[in-house]
C-alpha cells in the first residue's frame, strides 16, 4: 500500500528525512493530488492512496490539513491493523510545541471525548450481542415470506395487497437499518464478515449498492451538516436548510424554487420520491460509473427475487406497480425518522466545532417494538464524527447518559421530544430556512 511518501529504509519527509512539521505546514497541503491529514500527532501524505482508501477518496479529503483522529478511531474498529497499513503513508510528526489538535477545534472537549469513549469501551458498550442482530434479521426474514404467502394464499385483492405492501415496506425500512449496522462495522468481530453480510443485506433483500452507501454515507457521519462536504445536506436545489444556506442563496438571487413556500412543497417532493426516483437512480448510476459489479450482481439477485415471486400472481406490470408503491412508503418512512434527528437539530454550517445531540422520547410511542422500529438515536459532534458509528446500536441507551453529562459539561442544550413534536420541527425548520431566503433574496 503506498502513494503517501517515498518507502526506503526509512520512512522520508518532504526535506529528505522523518520531517517535523507545525499546523501552517500541514495547511498547506489540503487540494486534490497534494493531501496530507494527521492522525494521533503523525502526519501522513495521503495524497494518491485516497483514491485505494475502502471508505472513499472523499472522506479522507474532508480532513485533509486537520487532525482526523476522531474519525480515524471512530471508523476502524481494528486500529492496531490499520495503523499497519498506515505505515507507508507516514512523512513525520507534529513539532512538539504544536498542539494535538488544529485551531478549529476545541481541545479540552476533545480529550474530555476521548476519555468518554475510553470509559465507554471499558463498560463493554462496543460488545455486540448476537442474538439482537439475528432476531432483527430473521423478523425481516419473517415479513419477506408472510407477505409471499398472504398473496399464493388469498391472492391479489385490493385489501390482501394493500397488507402485502405495508408489509414489505416494513422488512424493506428495517433492512435499511439493519445494513446501516453492518455498513459501520459494529456487529462482527472481522471487518470481512461484515462487509459480506453488509452487501447480502443491502444488496440482496434491498436490491441497493454497499460501494453507494458507504461512499455516501461515511462522509455524512465524517462532516456531519457540513455544507458542500455532508452529501445529506446537499438538496439538489430543491430545498435551502439551516441558517447560512438560505441568506447565501437569498443574496445571489439564486431561485431554482420558491423556497419560501418549500415547507409546503416538502410533502409532494421530498417523502414520496427520495427513494423510488432520486436514491433509485443514483444507485444504479453509482454503480456503472464506479464499476461496482459485485454491487451490481447483488442488487440483480434482488430484482431476480422479487419478479420471480410476484410476477406469477400480479403479472410485470401490476409487479412492478406494487415494487413502486412500496418505494413510495419506504421513502416517507426514511425521510421522516432520519430528518427529525438531521434537519431540526443542527444547523447546517461551512465548517463548525460543536457538539449537537437528538434523542428522540420513547414515551411518545406505545408500543413497546418501538424501541427498535422507530427510534432514530443520533448524536453528532461536528467537525467530528458522529460520536460512536461502531457502537452497536442496541447500546446507545448506555452511553446516552454519558453523551448528556458532556453536554451539560459544555452548555450544550440536550434535546428530548416526542415523535410529533420531532416531526413538526422538520416543516418549522424549512419553513424558517424558507422565510430567512425570502428576505435575503428581497432585500440584500
Amino acid at each position: 500500500m503506498g502513494g503517501g511518501g517515498q518507502q526506503t529504509d526509512r520512512i522520508t519527509g518532504t526535506n529528505g528525512r522523518f520531517g517535523t512539521y507545525t499546523w501552517e505546514e500541514v495547511q498547506k497541503h489540503t487540494k486534490f493530488g497534494d493531501q496530507w491529514i494527521v492522525v494521533e500527532r503523525k502526519v501522513y501524505n495521503v495524497s494518491q492512496w485516497v483514491k485505494r482508501h475502502p471508505g472513499g477518496l472523499r472522506i479522507i479529503g474532508h480532513y485533509a490539513g486537520e487532525d482526523a483522529t476522531e474519525a480515524f478511531t471512530a471508523f476502524h474498529p481494528d486500529l492496531q491493523l490499520v495503523r499497519k497499513y498506515m505505515k507507508p503513508l507516514l512523512i513525520g510528526e507534529l513539532e512538539a510545541s504544536e498542539p494535538s489538535q488544529d485551531c478549529q477545534k476545541n481541545a479540552a472537549l476533545v480529550e474530555d471525548f476521548r476519555a468518554l469513549r475510553e470509559h465507554l469501551e471499558a463498560e463493554g458498550c462496543f460488545k455486540t450481542q448476537p442474538l439482537f442482530f439475528m432476531l432483527h434479521l430473521g423478523h425481516i426474514l419473517l415479513l419477506e415470506v408472510i407477505a409471499l404467502m398472504l398473496v399464493w394464499c388469498f391472492g391479489t385483492g385490493w385489501i390482501n395487497t394493500a397488507i402485502v405492501a405495508v408489509l414489505m415496506a416494513t422488512a424493506q425500512s428495517q433492512a435499511g437499518w439493519l445494513q446501516h449496522d453492518f455498513g459501520h462495522l459494529s456487529v462482527c468481530k472481522t471487518s470481512r464478515w461484515n462487509h459480506l453480510v453488509h452487501k447480502f443485506v443491502i444488496g440482496h433483500l434491498k436490491g441497493a449498492s454497499a460501494g453507494w452507501w458507504n461512499h455516501r454515507h461515511f462522509q455524512h457521519h465524517a462532516k456531519p451538516n457540513v455544507f458542500k462536504k455532508d452529501p445529506d445536506v446537499n438538496m439538489l436545489n430543491a430545498f435551502v436548510v439551516g441558517k447560512v444556506q438560505p441568506v447565501e442563496y437569498g443574496v445571489k438571487k439564486i431561485k431554482h424554487l420558491p423556497y419560501n413556500h418549500q415547507h409546503k412543497y416538502f410533502f409532494f417532493i421530498g417523502p414520496p420520491l427520495l427513494i423510488p426516483v432520486y436514491f433509485q437512480f443514483q444507485i444504479f448510476h453509482n454503480m456503472i460509473v464506479h464499476g461496482l459489479w459485485v454491487d451490481l450482481a447483488w442488487c440483480i439477485s434482488y430484482y431476480v427475487r422479487y419478479f420471480l415471486c410476484y410476477t406469477q400472481f400480479y403479472g410485470v406490470f401490476w409487479a412492478v406497480i406494487l415494487f413502486n408503491f412500496v418505494r413510495f412508503m419506504e421513502s416517507h418512512w426514511f425521510v421522516w425518522v432520519t430528518q427529525m434527528s438531521h434537519m431540526p437539530i443542527m444547523q447546517v454550517h461551512s465548517e463548525l466545532s460543536q457538539l449537537s445531540t437528538s434523542k428522540i422520547n420513547k414515551s411518545a410511542f406505545s408500543a413497546k417494538m418501538a424501541s427498535v422500529y422507530l427510534r432514530h438515536f443520533t448524536t453528532v459532534l461536528c467537525s467530528c464524527p458522529s460520536l460512536f458509528p461502531t457502537m452497536p446500536r442496541h447500546n446507545y441507551w448506555r452511553a446516552a447518559p454519558h453523551v448528556r453529562a458532556l453536554c451539560d459539561k459544555y452548555g450544550v442544550k440536550y434535546q428530548e421530544k416526542t415523535l410529533y413534536g420531532a416531526f413538526a420541527d422538520i416543516i418549522r425548520s424549512l419553513e424558517e430556512s424558507g422565510e430567512l431566503w425570502l428576505d435575503a433574496y428581497l432585500n440584500k
